[in-house]
């Protein structure tokens, strides 16, 4: 590989690596800390955080007003986010902003108290939002340096098959699997957790960690409670009655047992429920609207085998289908061939998700149209993840607290800092200043390495960092290779250009044969091993790679560099070799 190709490659690498690495810079290094604890939180903290927040500011903003207090108000950071949604709001109206954003200068630039709340609560929600998602794209710490608890649950397959009547297909066993991760996923935040971390881990078992939560028996509750999906037909003339009544008497209902207090207004048998949306915090939102329902529902949830999200055919609009069982597709078929013109409701939770109107008789695959993209993805999800479809229970649960994580990081970096700070005395002390390439190639491995877990959204947990440090170590004996590869050309008389050329081309296959063999033991220790083990062999796989990469090409050009640039004629290298 020529020079230039050589160089353009390892700045290329390096920037893919820094576009990586970059958003876990951002939130572990500019992200102030108490900004991390709210972006972790569950979307209903979030939320609680943005509507607080919004009120206290508002409700400042107001006295500062009542009272003529004309400060300034321009970077402090308690008011930043309303003096920027009034920004938005001058703008918008094309109005003048004022000089001095002072607690009227804010205020005037809403025409409402609505827009004031809605416009201060979306910056908020924004922000916290946008944390989050950083977050998410940032290095994950595991439970032993985050803290809090992991939980290994065991499907019970057995007692499915039993459930359907035949043996599982492999396809069978993965979707419900699938589908009991799904759901999971969602209760944990759907309780107010902090953000999990839920994956498969063999064929029957699901690995949950949950940071910051060490409350075993709610999360028991959570993995051992069931989803309750069922389809109801709806009363539409009742159910106008209701919401006219409940519009200008708006205490009109029990809350806690959804009974109207006029008597009549809802058929003796029925029920009534309220209809809800996903807000812009993805969370459900009472819509206002009240549905009136049949006593019993038409089809319970369990029936559901499957759900997907396609495109009319016609219209190109997002429709959402279902298919059921058997037994479920000949109560469905009934239901709907004696509903036909009436509409049905889903019901999760004693919540109104959606409703539709019968067209046509219905038996096993369903089709429901109306909806966005988005809501049409939500509901496929809704519909998959209503009821687990497999028993589950907990085998192992552990709790771990964040000083030991704490003190795990400290003493990992301190290992990775004295590893690196000793390759080099040793380096220095044996190479001269070529023993500074290598330090250097060692740098750039550690900042590939954490790029890469980055990328592919692994966990660093503390056997990854043992990993680390272990490849640090390692990663230092191809340069040792090369270089003495380099003394023996010297020594045959070769010029510096010639000697480092020969050194790396005839040092290739040794460096690679001695990686290439331990990364092959790494990846099948990766493969057969877990937990631990798993994440030691992955850092240990990483850690190889992208050393090979730091020692063939970056240690490569710095070497080029003095050459070419430097005008560098000897090579300091030995103390034996002038």
């Amino acid at each position: 590989m020529s020079k230039l190709r050589r160089f353009l490659l390892v700045i290329a690498v390096l920037a893919v690596a820094f576009m990586f690495l970059f958003p876990s810079i951002q939130w572990y290094f500019l992200t102030p800390k108490e900004d991390q604890a709210i972006a972790v939180g569950s979307r209903e903290q979030i939320r609680d955080y943005s509507r607080r927040m919004t009120y206290l500011v508002i409700t400042d903003l107001k006295q500062k007003a009542a009272a003529q207090d004309a400060t300034d108000l321009a970077g402090q950071k308690m008011y930043e986010v309303a003096i920027q949604a009034a920004k938005k709001a001058y703008s918008v109206a094309r109005k003048p902003a004022p000089k001095v954003w002072n607690a009227v200068g804010i205020l005037s630039a809403f025409p409402g108290e609505r827009s004031m709340f809605d416009s201060i609560e979306s910056r908020y929600r924004e922000h916290v939002l946008s944390l989050k998602k950083l977050h998410g794209n940032a290095v994950q710490l595991g439970l032993d340096l985050a803290g809090g608890m992991s939980v290994v649950i065991q499907a019970d397959l057995k007692s499915l098959q039993e459930k359907v009547g035949h043996e599982l297909s492999q396809a069978e066993r993965e979707d419900a699997m699938k589908r009991a991760v799904e759901i999971l996923n969602s209760r944990i935040d759907k309780f107010g957790l902090t953000e999990p971390m839920i994956r498969r881990q063999g064929d029957d078992q699901i690995y949950v960690e949950i940071p910051g939560t060490a409350d075993p028996e709610r999360i028991n509750s959570i993995i051992m409670g069931k989803g309750n999906l069922a389809f109801y037909i709806v009363d539409t003339e009742a159910s106008q009655a209701v919401n006219s009544y409940l519009a200008t008497n708006p205490v009109g209902i029990d809350e806690r047992t959804m009974t109207v207090d006029k008597p009549g207004l809802v058929p003796e048998g029925k029920i009534v429920r309220k209809v809800y949306k996903k807000d812009f915090y993805g969370l459900d939102e009472f819509t206002g609207e009240y549905l009136v329902l049949e006593g019993k529902p038409g089809l319970d949830g369990s029936h559901i085998q499957s759900a997907t999200v396609s495109s009319d055919p016609i219209t190109g609009k997002p429709e959402t289908n279902f298919v059921l069982d058997k037994e479920g597709g000949d109560q469905f078929y009934a239901l709907t061939s004696a509903n036909v013109g009436k509409t049905l409701a889903v019901v999760l939770d004693d919540r109104v998700k959606s409703y539709a109107r019968i067209q046509e008789p219905i038996r096993e695959s369903v089709r429901i149209t109306g909806f966005s993209a988005d809501e049409a993805e939500a509901l496929a999800l809704l519909l998959r993840t209503a009821a687990l479809p497999i028993n589950l229970a907990v085998v192992n649960q552990q709790a771990i607290g964040a000083s030991l994580g704490e003190d795990s990081i400290a003493q990992g970096r301190t290992a990775v800092l004295v590893g690196i700070f000793s390759i080099f005395v040793f380096m220095f002390a044996y190479y001269k200043w070529a023993g500074l390439n290598a330090t250097i190639a060692q740098v750039l491995n550690i900042y590939l390495m954490l790029s890469v877990l980055t990328a592919f959204k692994l966990t660093l947990t503390l056997p990854s960092i043992a990993g680390f440090v272990l490849t640090t170590g390692m990663a230092v004996d191809a340069n040792v290779i090369i270089f003495e590869r380099i003394k023996e050309e010297l020594r045959a008389g070769k010029t510096r250009a010639a000697a480092i050329d020969a050194g790396f081309h005839k040092a290739f296959w040794a460096v690679m044969d001695s990686n290439i063999t331990t990364i092959i033991a790494a990846l099948f220790l990766a493969q057969l091993g877990s937990g631990p083990i798993q994440g030691f062999a992955i850092s240990l796989a990483i850690g190889n790679m992208t050393s090979l990469f730091t020692s063939l090409f970056v240690s490569r050009l710095i070497f080029d560099f003095e050459t070419d640039v430097l005008k560098a004629s000897h090579t300091s290298i030995s103390w034996r070799i002038k």
